[in-house]
């Protein structure tokens, strides 16, 4: 999958939300961001003016220009050489502050793009970091239905035909939503988040066989569809025999995990199997994973009350 980091891009996706402007440097729209490794190059990504550990995308904003006013010419001349020395691979100036006359020379002499916002700094700082931090994520696209159900990033998988755009089907039903059919991208945001969404030729469909292509936000209305989610619970249907069923652990569950671009996942597997209610059984998956996150386990509080039980008889 490629991933366009271009200015021209990046603008046009946040040029309404960060009422962002060119100032000059648009010759160089096309540049791209790089993608940068603090840990081997010194730079990150977006970041208050810094020529230390300089940012790829640098934003200054009221303080940064009373500075550099403070400057003697030869200093301030000095700092723009560094500022403006390929490092730099786009500049906004914020807090509604305009763009001074030498700083737009030289953005229009290296083809450096240079936009301005009305917007606070620290605002600019966070939209532009998590806009790039998405972007240039570890990816991966797996196979399966991607829900919300009670608020828990649940992926529905197991092989062709097992029920699992039917099971999604009976969920919508039910008020939960819908983030992505048969191939959710997700990506690896933070060190223990995956953050989930739906390639743009998918988005508001799901497949049922029998029933063909649903437009599911024309069938539910526009609270059936959530954009991204990140992922914390995976839902495996398999079918199996009553002779299988019985040898799950009757305590824990089939409970195990499975990792995917290094993050461990939860992962239960349900059992299908004529008579059960799997939306049901899905349901009581999502809430009692948020009881565990919370530090409450029914098996451990159900063995305590045994073995206090078996103490006091």
């Amino acid at each position: 999958m490629s991933t366009d980091a271009s200015v021209g891009t990046l603008f046009t996706a946040l040029a309404s939300k960060l009422d962002l402007q060119w100032a000059a440097g648009r010759t160089g729209e096309a540049r791209s961001i790089k993608h940068t490794d603090s840990e081997t190059d010194g730079t990150t990504l977006v970041g208050h003016l810094n020529l230390i550990h300089p940012n790829r995308v640098q934003v200054v904003g009221i303080t940064e220009c009373r500075y550099l006013q403070k400057l003697p010419e030869n200093s301030r001349r000095n700092f723009l050489d560094q500022l403006f020395d390929s490092t730099s691979d786009l500049i906004v100036i914020g807090d509604g502050e305009a763009a001074p006359d030498d700083i737009k020379q030289r953005s229009e002499a290296s083809a450096t793009p240079l936009l301005t916002s009305i917007q606070p700094t620290s605002k600019l700082v966070n939209y532009l970091q998590y806009y790039l931090t998405n972007l240039f994520a570890k990816k991966i696209t797996l196979h399966g239905v991607f829900m919300e159900v009670f608020s828990v990033g649940l992926l529905i998988t197991g092989d062709p035909s097992v029920g699992k755009s039917e099971l999604a089907l009976e969920l919508l039903a039910r008020g939960h939503r819908l983030v992505a059919d048969d191939a959710p991208i997700f990506a690896k945001t933070a060190p223990d988040i995956l953050s989930g969404r739906c390639p743009d030729i998918l988005r508001d469909f799901l497949e049922v066989r029998g029933l063909g292509i649903l437009n599911i936000r024309a069938m539910f209305g526009d609270s059936a569809i959530k954009q991204a989610r990140n992922l914390r619970l995976i839902l495996k249907l398999v079918p199996m025999t009553e002779e299988q069923m019985h040898s799950i652990d009757r305590l824990h569950g089939a409970r195990t995990t499975q990792t995917i671009l290094g993050i461990e996942i939860p992962e239960i597997t349900l059992p299908v199997a004529p008579g059960r209610n799997l939306a049901v059984l899905a349901e009581a998956a999502a809430r009692n994973h948020t009881l565990l996150l919370k530090g409450f386990d029914s098996a451990k509080l159900f063995m305590d009350r045994q073995a206090r039980f078996m103490d006091n008889s």
